[in-house]
Order: structure tokens, then C-alpha cells, then sequence
């Protein structure tokens, strides 16, 4: 896995405190606001699996280090090896569909000038879906450990929702918020979902898990009153009752590809 760019070094080599880190394929377009909301960092990696759209000349103009993996071992994994290729002390990890808020980078740039011995830091993150912010639905605050020191820290092994793994490590909040565009294309969000249903169930039958048909129609009504009931999914009006349904068919996809895989 050759490095395929790297950013200018003065002749006495470039200090590197914070690394901007990414996992890729197919970012599209609107890849270039995330990678301007990493502008603040001292180097971005990305570890690319294949893109066969403008991801990596993108990403090659704002000046990253890319990497390229042949195989897709889970977002786990993947998550591993790009913490291998990166230089930084400190690594804040982004997906390709969110952007980087001006109060979001100085809490960043104070919590790693400030922090104590195995500290980690979550952000809060604000979702995007289809036209509208959701400040309901169980979706905010969305809190999640994404700064943690290189030697201290990394994601564990899981395909699927994966988490950084940090054992009696102090969870900092950092101020501002992750903006996160997870909803702007409806084909592009159904075949994620679908993809991400599939490395659920894929997961869960390495472990001997089951289910039936049943199971998966229980799961996903109570997917859809969890979300539109109980987690104030109706605040959010009309795009609280689409976020609703979709979680529904999700929770649905995922114990109905276990059922399928089990099968098998």
C-alpha cells in the first residue's frame, strides 16, 4: 500500500501534533467541504478502498497523504490500518459526509494543548436529513469519541459501528458541533443502509446469532415507535416521521439478512 502523496517538508522535517484521519470510497463531490474543515490539522490521511470517482484528486489538492487498501475488511479494521500510516500524537477521526465547524476546530486545537494522561475527547454531532437538521429523534446531541492520542487509543475490531477503544480513559466534550450530512441523496442513504444491514448480519453470524422473519418485523416496529415516540421523532415534523420509517426498514434489513445468511 504505497503512500501516494506527501505533504512539503521544510528542511527540518514537519512537526506533526494533530492527524486529520479518513477512511474512503467514493466521496463524492461534495468531499472538498469536509477536507477544507481539516485545514486546521498538521497533516490528513486518507486510506482509500477503491474510489473510481474524483476522491483522491481531491484529496490530493488539499494536500493528504493517501493511502490505498485492495480489500475491505470492515470499518473496524480499516479504521486500524489507517492509524498505522498516521504521524500525528493526536488523531481526530471524520467521515467523508461531514464538515469540521470553526468553534468545533479551536476546541479541538485547546483540548490537545491542555489534556491530561489517556483523556479522549467525544464531539457532538448534527445531522443533516434530506433539507432539515434533526435536534430530535435520538439523533442530538450525538456524542461520539472521535480525539484521542495515537499510542493510547484505537478502534476496536467491529464491521460495522465501530468504536474507539479506550479502557478507563476521561471522556472530554469538546465545544461545537460536527455538522453531518448523512442524508442528502435518498439512493445513496438506502444502498448505505442496506450495505451497513449487511455487515450487521454478517457480524452477528460469525458469532452464532440467529433470527426469523418475526423477530425482524418486531424489531423494526419497535425501531419506529422508539424513534418517533419516545425519542421525540414527531418534534421533528414530517422529516421525523421519514426518519422514523427509515430506521424501521433498517432495523427490518438487518435481522432479515441474519435470517437469510443463517440459512445459508
Amino acid at each position: 500500500m504505497p503512500d501516494r502523496y506527501l505533504r512539503a517538508e521544510g528542511s527540518g522535517g514537519l512537526s506533526v501534533k494533530l492527524s486529520a484521519m479518513l477512511i474512503t470510497k467514493n466521496a463524492g463531490p461534495d468531499f472538498a467541504k469536509c477536507l477544507e474543515s481539516l485545514t486546521f490539522a498538521d497533516e490528513i490521511v486518507v486510506l482509500d478502498s477503491g474510489s473510481t470517482d474524483e476522491t483522491v484528486t481531491i484529496a490530493e489538492q488539499f494536500g493528504a497523504r493517501i493511502f490505498t487498501s485492495e480489500d475491505w475488511p470492515g470499518f473496524g479494521p480499516q479504521r486500524q490500518r489507517a492509524q498505522s500510516y498516521a504521524r500525528g500524537e493526536w488523531l481526530f477521526w471524520v467521515d467523508t459526509d461531514e464538515v469540521v465547524t470553526d468553534e468545533l476546530a479551536k476546541s479541538i486545537q485547546q483540548a490537545i494543548g491542555q489534556a491530561t494522561e489517556n483523556q479522549v475527547f467525544q464531539v457532538i454531532r448534527l445531522s443533516w436529513f434530506f433539507g432539515r437538521f434533526i435536534r430530535h429523534s435520538g439523533w442530538y446531541p450525538d456524542k461520539v469519541v472521535r480525539l484521542y492520542r495515537r499510542k493510547e487509543c484505537g478502534y476496536n475490531d467491529a464491521l460495522v459501528h465501530e468504536k474507539v477503544h479506550c479502557p478507563g480513559a476521561v471522556v472530554g466534550t469538546l465545544k461545537g458541533d460536527l455538522l453531518h450530512y448523512t442524508a442528502t441523496d435518498f439512493a445513496s442513504y438506502m444502498t448505505k443502509s442496506v450495505r451497513y444491514a449487511s455487515d450487521w448480519a454478517e457480524e452477528r453470524a460469525q458469532r452464532g446469532r440467529k433470527a426469523s422473519l418475526l423477530s425482524a418485523c418486531g424489531h423494526s416496529a419497535g425501531a419506529f415507535v422508539r424513534k418517533y415516540m419516545l425519542q421525540g421523532g414527531f418534534l421533528d415534523g414530517r422529516h421525523g416521521f421519514l426518519l422514523a420509517v427509515t430506521t424501521a426498514i433498517y432495523a427490518f434489513n438487518k435481522y432479515a439478512a441474519l435470517w437469510i445468511k443463517t440459512r445459508r
